[in-house]
């Protein structure tokens, strides 16, 4: 694999990192620029559920996880490993 990092594309499955760092399969919508993208993700409620199924739930303006040292509010591709989470400082 050359040193270029792949594009994220319409249609195309990623990893949602929500801000509490829990991970959600998702779509892509649109794609902003390589690093910057609009995301569906199915909700992990069980109670929301309507006449469709389970409900989904839209992440706009997602930023890669490259952009970000956080654990959480990222997308990722599959391949790529999560954010590792820090624990803050204690005073």
């Amino acid at each position: 694999m050359d040193n270029e990092k792949p594009e994220p594309r319409v249609g195309q499955f990623v990893k949602w990192h929500d801000p509490t760092g829990v991970e959600h399969d998702a779509l892509v919508t649109a794609v902003w620029n390589p690093l910057l993208v609009n995301l569906v993700v199915v909700s992990k409620d069980t109670a929301k559920i309507d006449q469709y199924g389970r409900q989904i739930e839209r992440q706009t303006s997602s930023s890669h996880k490259s952009c970000y040292q956080a654990h959480g509010f990222y997308w990722r591709f599959s391949h790529e490993e999560p954010n590792q989470y820090t624990p803050p400082l204690e005073r």
